[in-house]
């Protein structure tokens, strides 16, 4: 293929991830026939964070859900975007929104967010996004399954439950958001 690099310049974890790809297809079954409907009807918000395996921690296979990830696991608009997306192009009807323990952007502020990533102190940049930090875990879930459930762009047979994933236990804790 042209445009693929040589392999003299890659990285390691590039050289990895590219024999692990190899393996990976010689295995990939018939996944490619998969539809592109979830076939659960399934859409789960959740963190970006690498410790999370939403599928697996929600008992689902491939093809089963979207899957729309971000710091935090909270509804930014992007991520509004994608799960509208998800629910008006091929039907889901279940959103979940999972939250987790020791997640890194607890107890940042939006000031000290701003400024890590290049706020007054740089380029200012920083201090004209909202980092939707997280103050309290509980409320961060309460808060985002209600802005997901009242935007006007959610079909109205959408159900949007909210989660608590345990880092340490692997468990998943429901939070009542009414």
């Amino acid at each position: 293929m042209s445009g693929i690099n040589s392999g003299d310049t890659m990285s390691e974890n590039i050289k990895r991830i590219i024999a692990a790809n190899r393996e990976y297809a010689r295995e990939f079954g018939d996944k490619g026939k998969l539809g592109i409907i979830p076939a659960r009807k399934i859409a789960i918000l959740t963190c970006m964070d690498a410790r999370i395996e939403p599928i697996r921690l929600a008992g689902l296979g491939v093809g089963d859900a979207h899957i729309v990830r971000n710091a935090g696991g909270r509804a930014s608009d992007d991520a509004i975007r994608s799960l509208i997306i998800s629910s008006r192009l091929v039907g889901t009807n279940e959103w979940l929104v999972i939250h987790h323990t020791a997640c890194g952007i607890e107890n940042l502020t939006q000031e000290k967010m701003a400024e890590k990533a290049g706020g007054a102190h740089k380029s200012g940049e920083g201090d004209y996004i909202n980092w939707l930090t997280i103050k309290d875990r509980v409320q961060s879930v309460k808060d985002d399954v209600k802005r997901l459930r009242d935007h006007p762009l959610t079909p109205k047979d959408v159900s949007v439950s909210g989660f608590i994933y345990d880092i340490e236990t692997g468990l998943l804790n429901e939070v009542d958001c009414g």
